[in-house]
């Protein structure tokens, strides 16, 4: 097999298989030719079956491409490989040993929205406030708990106060419900096969002697549900390599844990550990002020980025006005690269958080500038292509009480509220399902109407049967008898639905329905404009993770607003925020821009942030700015008053201080006579004057 279109490191990665190896991937060095030449390389040299090889990536996106790759380079034995995603591989699992966990096969997986209604129902039965017993919030705890591998019973343990208790309380209800309702949410894709494992060794057994080698990308982003699955997998061979960069962890919110990747060597003692620092997308410039960031953080392994790329442009930084004259120069940057023959699809914006879009989008209309603002939008969360899924799960399963409740009355057909909760609670008291209950009135009229349909779906395409669902629901005839633009939108989006059926019986031929149900369930967000994919990338730092750009503008570097709020009173969460700036600024290939603005109004607000942090750790030398001096004490916010000390107070940059009007914050810039100081919000960012008899040191 010929190596030679890899660098040394790459090739040691390629080569090296005779036990556990972390490759440290810096961003853009190459890390899936590594891994796919190192797939390749195991089934040609080493003579590996196909069959005997899991590689696991953390989107449906990230696999496909993986799979194309490795059958570019060694034809349709690539089809035997395992290449899913984490959640994918726990449903092949269940799926395989469904008898040994206590599910039917027609089990339903029920995602985020469905979890939700459940949690709701559940407060609702118990009858507490749902404004103080927020269910999203509920559901999210009961979530990361899952993904910490708690139980519900060990969660009892930890729940002290009455708040805990009641989510102790719905956690335990929320299980059972979806045990009897024939039910798994995402999180028990991952737990469920851990539990398998746990109480049969020889299951564990039969799937360490069938994946002989195990392959990890973006192992930074591992929770501790994945983290043991994985382990416990690779103990008995031990021939598992993990890809992954610290410095690009920024999922922590979902239960990520970078330390996953920083421990590697203290779980595996003879692991062999390999960086990749040549990086092949940016100019040296981007990469030095990308190094320059993430040296500040302290928890990381060391590596330098460097590429042969040449110096480059430099930076691009902008301090605006406000928000109005940031997004202008956004814009006049990007006509600028227009006119020099640049494609919209080759410029990209980024923001902290999603609020910071709508003064950018409004300039773009303004404007005429195409642009699309990239994982806002989610085909399978609008409503019309939900309730169609819900005729096709019950259609499946018509033990899937959360489908029936969704669609039962939609579109209208009489069946209310009262009708609906006695059907419930009769269900509830014979222990069956809600369908099972219905035995008269408009209720019943509707049942008939799933069995007509699920006598017929056995003799039709999939694509066949949802055009058979429309019809037949009165979908479809609603929105037609509607006569609104936004009606003609759904009929639209359902008539869409109909191509991805066909797409998947032209991929994979004939298939059930419980298939593409499976499919779809495991499906991420299918972006908007598809069919004019030549527009502005519009996006937070978070999503534009994994992709990569000629040009890319940054803007809202101010304290407060990126590295956010929230992060700046603990040291670990800051380093996070570190670790996104870092992903930002490696995204950009060519041409860089970093934009802050001196005032800002945000939700209803003006205040005047710092300059971020992260600026002031980039050397002035990669910089091009607009920014000569120190900026005017005039257009300092100040909070001013009569009473000083007459002794200066000595503040530096992470002290907690008290100010008797704001509370307990924490300082994030210092200079001759004042002290910026981070409160939690409303209050936000203040100066005040260091010897303000207010404030004072914690």
């Amino acid at each position: 097999m010929n190596l030679e279109d890899l660098n040394d490191k790459q090739k040691e990665a390629v080569l090296y298989n005779d036990g556990p190896l972390l490759i440290i991937a810096g961003a853009g060095a190459g890390k899936t030719k590594t891994l796919t030449a190192k797939i390749s390389y195991i089934i040609e040299e080493l003579k590996a079956s196909p069959y005997s090889i899991l590689a696991i990536t953390f989107t449906n996106k990230a696999a496909q491409e993986m799979r194309d790759r490795i059958y570019a380079k060694i034809g349709s034995e690539a089809k035997k490989l395992t290449v899913s995603t984490f959640h994918s591989f726990g449903l092949k699992i269940i799926r395989d040993n469904v008898e040994r966990l206590g599910y039917d096969r027609n089990f339903v997986i029920m995602d985020s929205d469905d979890s939700l209604t459940v949690v709701k129902k559940i407060i609702k039965d118990m009858g507490y406030d749902p404004k103080i017993y927020n269910a999203k919030a509920i559901r999210n705890k009961i979530s990361s708990c899952k993904n910490e591998m708690m139980s519900a019973k060990a969660y009892e343990r930890l729940a002290v106060s009455d708040y805990e208790k009641v989510i102790q309380e719905v956690y335990e209800r929320y299980d059972e419900k979806l045990r009897k309702n024939n039910s798994v949410d995402f999180d028990d894709l991952l737990l469920l096969p851990i539990e398998l494992f746990k109480k049969n060794p020889e299951v564990l057994e039969k799937y360490q002697e069938l994946y002989q080698y195990i392959l990890i990308d973006e192992y930074q982003d591992t929770n501790q549900a994945q983290y043991i699955l994985t382990k416990m997998l690779s103990e008995k061979n031990r021939r598992i390599t993990c890809v992954g960069d610290d410095c690009q962890s920024i999922y922590s919110f979902r239960g990520a844990n970078y330390k996953n990747i920083l421990n590697f060597e203290k779980d595996y003692r003879d692991a062999k550990i390999i960086l990749l620092e040549q990086n092949y997308r940016s100019t040296s410039t981007i990469l030095d002020a990308a190094n320059q960031v993430i040296k500040n953080n302290k928890m990381r392994k060391d590596k330098n980025l460097w590429t042969a790329r040449g110096i480059g442009e430099k930076i691009k930084y902008y301090r605006a006005y406000n928000e109005a004259d940031e997004a202008a120069y956004v814009i006049r940057k990007i006509k600028e690269l227009v006119n020099r023959d640049v494609e919209y699809k080759d410029i990209a914006v980024l923001y902290r958080t999603n609020a910071q879009s709508r003064v950018l989008e409004e300039a773009f209309l303004k404007e005429n500038l195409p642009y699309r603002v990239v994982g806002s939008f989610y085909f399978y969360s609008r409503k019309e292509i939900k309730d169609l899924i819900a005729y096709l799960r019950l259609i499946h399963n018509s033990k899937d009480n959360v489908s029936l409740l969704r669609v039962i009355n939609t579109p209208k057909r009489g069946i209310g509220l009262k009708t609906i909760e006695n059907l419930t609670n009769k269900a509830d008291e014979l222990g069956i399902s809600i369908y099972e209950a219905i035995e008269s009135g408009k209720e019943l009229e509707f049942k008939n109407l799933i069995e007509r349909l699920k006598e017929v779906a056995q003799d039709l395409t999939l694509t066949e049967l949802v055009e058979k669902v429309l019809d037949a629901t009165g979908l479809k005839q609603e929105l037609e008898s509607e006569g609104t633009l936004e009606a003609e939108v759904r009929i639209e989006n359902l008539e869409e639905f109909k191509s991805i059926t066909k797409t998947f019986e032209e991929r994979e031929g004939l298939v059930s329905l419980e298939d593409f149900l499976l499919e779809i369930s495991l499906i991420s967000d299918v972006e908007e404009y598809k069919n004019d994919p030549n527009r502005i990338s519009l996006m937070t730092v978070h999503s534009v993770k994994g992709l990569e750009f000629n040009h890319v503008l940054v803007v809202g570097l101010e304290e407060g607003i990126f590295p956010h709020m929230n992060s700046l009173m603990e040291s670990s969460d800051i380093e996070e925020e570190r670790r996104l700036c870092y992903v930002a600024i490696t995204r950009a290939k060519d041409d860089l821009h970093l934009v802050n603005a001196r005032r800002r109004t945000l939700f209803g607000k003006e205040q005047i942030n710092p300059v971020s942090r992260f600026i002031g750790e980039i050397s002035p030398d990669l910089l091009e700015t607009n920014v000569k001096d120190e900026l005017p004490k005039q257009e300092e916010k100040i909070e001013v008053g009569e009473m000083f000390r007459e002794e200066e107070v000595d503040y530096n940059v992470g002290d907690f201080v008290y100010h008797e009007t704001f509370g307990t914050g924490k300082v994030v810039e210092v200079t001759n006579t004042l002290v910026s100081v981070a409160f939690k919000l409303p209050h936000g960012i203040k100066k005040l004057m260091k010897n303000h008899k207010k404030l004072s040191k914690v």
